[in-house]
């Protein structure tokens, strides 16, 4: 059987820099699955309601143009293959979330974050940051992410309003996927953080919904 291909770092880099524009560009992520918003009924909601959703649905397509950044990251400075591979499928499951939030926030006359490439920049200089410091730590971040995740998850699914199940549909899959990437970056060898470090983590997180809520 032909060996696998082995990419040289300029091939990485080059792929990275792909997946930069495929993340950040509109309607560019194709999701696998499809939105299960789609058999959802329309709801009628006031002007109030809807700028309210649209701006919760548009911190949950940032928290994911983050979770790309980050898995990308982490995978150009892994050390070992079955790690590098499961932040890639991870990126690639977390495309749904990606293109499923942007279909949302478009139906409701919204827009996604003007934020969204400072963000990007930074979340992937902290994944590269992760993987270079040890495999571990790195996987360990990831659960650690989408523990704080599954938290936002909850407070925005407590605030929508009881008619749009358009949007609670598409947040609670989320919510399952991301508690699922928790518990398999845990089982594959990651660190369990202590409490300050996760508490700064959540310091930097209520500064990225607190901007991009209205940005």
């Amino acid at each position: 059987m032909p060996n696998q291909r082995q990419y040289s770092p300029a091939d990485r880099i080059l792929m990275q820099a792909d997946a930069a524009l495929r993340t950040l560009l509109p309607f560019s992520g194709q999701p696998n699955r499809p939105n299960p918003a789609v058999l959802k009924a329309d709801a009628e909601l006031s002007e109030s309601e809807a700028r309210h959703v649209a701006g919760l649905m548009r911190i949950n397509h940032t928290g994911e143009v983050c979770a790309q950044a980050l898995y990308q990251g982490q995978a150009l400075t892994a050390r070992l293959p079955r790690v590098r591979q499961a932040m890639e499928r991870a990126a690639d499951e977390e495309i749904d979330h990606l293109a499923w939030c942007e279909q949302r926030i478009r139906q409701l006359g919204s827009h996604t974050s003007v934020l969204n490439p400072l963000f990007y920049g930074l979340s992937f200089g902290v994944g590269a940051s992760a993987g270079l410091i040890s495999d571990r730590i790195s996987l360990g971040f990831v659960a650690a992410t989408e523990d704080q995740v599954c938290k936002h998850l909850d407070e925005h699914l407590a605030q929508l309003p009881e008619a749009d199940q358009k949007s609670r549909s598409i947040l609670e899959q989320m919510r399952e996927d991301e508690a699922h990437h928790s518990t398999v970056a845990l089982e594959a060898g990651g660190v369990r953080f202590p409490a300050p470090v996760k508490f700064g983590m959540s310091l930097v997180a209520k500064l990225m919904t607190k901007t991009t809520y209205r940005l």
